[in-house]
């Protein structure tokens, strides 16, 4: 299957093409183009065409066009997961979910785009500003370049594409190399629900070529990117003065307090740590449980584990399937490894059957090894136990990360004072911090990234606040 650029609002072929292949295959499902400097000019200059529409198109047609994209996925929800399943090695009951969260995104979307506003201000509050109005509107910033990575293939492009729509901006997207294919599925849709011509154009490719022409363009008013921090790292360093949106790395962890109901706690727990096979920003990488609840819950943590199943993505009964690259697996067995070899104990998991990591829990994991200071992004979890929420807290906090944590009490003092002294983005109160809905603010600290996500969040990134003042 051979598949080609979307310019312009035109299917575009491209000059040269590379192999995509399954996960958990190996098999080539596409070929897919490259983009040369050419292709990202094209792209630029398309989208810059395409703003003088959307900045001039009303609300309610930017609402009525994301509603439209949000239906047509609905009604195409099956073919959509089998891609993800295909080209993420997304086990399809999980994909299923994706798609049903990016329609959802898009709904609120459409809503937030009819909610933009201003305020206004009371100028006479200070001398000299008697006999003046003013007040403030939000402007679209422009073109908007959009890097995606593989692991949300449609939801994390939705958070994207959804909120530079509703706010009137043009976008050019560059989607991970490994799942394109969700990101031209979009644009198919996206042209029935009548886009116009322009406003998002997907380009496939290089990270290196598109990316740093997207960031060194003048054109590109905002860069929105999801990926490693030291990708985003390079991109802050180069942006100069475009905004620039960063949803970077994370180490995830949860504390588990004494007293609490581990029948509860203990799925939450598992989905959080092996969703994905670990693939997810904020996958669950470390949990700390109070000492007194230490032995049942790592008892227990184990035997459920090994109850999941591994295999075809597009098997209805598979937990997990393959990593998304063998590479990928190798590192991560690599660091599991060199866990090992600083006394940590492989309790389950560890080798891999097929193309496919087994979920690995660890213990007696030491703080500076990979799989504790660094993102693992892989099912790897490590449990240690801890003598006090105080002590549990610190090692959460000593992270270079910082995007999301979650604690498990049935002390309100507890709660809260995790919630104070935790140095991440979000807090999640007897929750894993896997959890995310849409419309929440959604972003970390340290090198988890700057700027938030989540459509009303999203959009103020992607506006530009103007004053006006009126003399009477």
């Amino acid at each position: 299957m051979k598949k080609k650029f979307y310019l312009a609002g035109e299917w575009v072929e491209g000059s040269r093409y590379t192999q995509l292949s399954s996960p958990y295959s190996g098999e080539v499902i596409a070929e897919v183009p490259l983009a040369d400097q050419e292709v990202v000019e094209r792209a630029i200059a398309a989208a810059q065409d395409a703003f003088l529409v959307m900045r001039k198109m009303p609300a309610y047609q930017r609402a009525a066009i994301l509603e439209k994209i949000a239906r047509l996925f609905d009604e195409r929800l099956e073919e959509a997961a089998r891609i993800i399943a295909l080209e993420a090695g997304k086990p399809i009951k999980t994909a299923r979910g994706e798609v049903i969260r990016t329609i959802q995104t898009y709904k609120f979307a459409a809503e937030e785009a009819k909610r933009i506003h201003g305020e206004t201000i009371p100028l006479d509050a200070a001398i000299g500003g008697e006999g003046r109005l003013a007040y403030t509107v939000r402007e679209p910033l422009g073109v908007i370049g959009a890097i995606t990575p593989f692991n949300f293939p449609m939801n994390l492009v939705a958070h994207k594409v959804g909120p530079a729509i509703a706010a009137g901006n043009a976008i050019v997207l560059k989607p991970a190399s490994q799942t394109p294919l969700s990101s031209l599925f979009l644009a198919e849709i996206a042209a029935e629900a009548g886009l116009p011509a322009g406003a998002l154009n997907v380009i496939t490719g290089s990270g290196s070529t598109i990316g740093d022409q997207l960031v060194t363009d003048p054109r590109i008013k905002a860069i929105t990117f999801t990926g490693s921090p030291a990708v985003g790292i390079g991109i802050r360093n180069r942006a100069g003065l475009k905004r620039v949106t960063l949803e970077l790395g994370s180490n995830s962890a949860v504390i588990v307090d004494r007293d609490v109901n581990l029948e509860e706690v203990i799925p939450r727990c598992i989905f959080g740590a092996f969703a994905y096979s670990g693939q997810v920003c904020i996958s669950v990488q470390r949990i700390y449980v109070h000492q007194d609840s230490y032995p049942a819950f790592l008892e227990s943590f184990i035997r459920e584990t090994k109850k999941l199943r591994g295999g075809d993505p597009l098997q209805e009964d598979s937990d997990y399937s393959a990593m998304i690259t063998p590479q990928e697996t190798e590192r991560a067995l690599s660091w599991i490894e060199e866990a090992k070899e600083r006394g940590a104990r492989v309790e389950c998991g560890g080798e891999v059957v097929g193309r496919m990591l087994q979920p690995t829990v660890l213990t007696g994991v030491p703080v500076d090894a990979k799989v504790s200071c660094q993102e693992v992004f892989g099912p790897v979890v490590l449990i240690n136990p801890v003598e006090s929420i105080e002590e549990a807290i610190g090692l959460v906090n000593d992270s270079r990360f910082g995007l999301q944590a979650g604690i498990y009490t049935n002390n309100l003092a507890t709660a809260l004072q995790a919630a104070d002294d935790l140095h991440v983005g979000g807090v999640m109160v007897n929750d894993v911090p896997t959890f995310r809905v849409d419309h929440m603010p959604y972003g970390g600290v340290k090198e988890s990234g700057m700027g938030r996500e989540g459509i009303k969040y999203a959009i103020e990134e992607m506006t530009e606040l103007k004053l006006v003042a009126i003399k009477r």
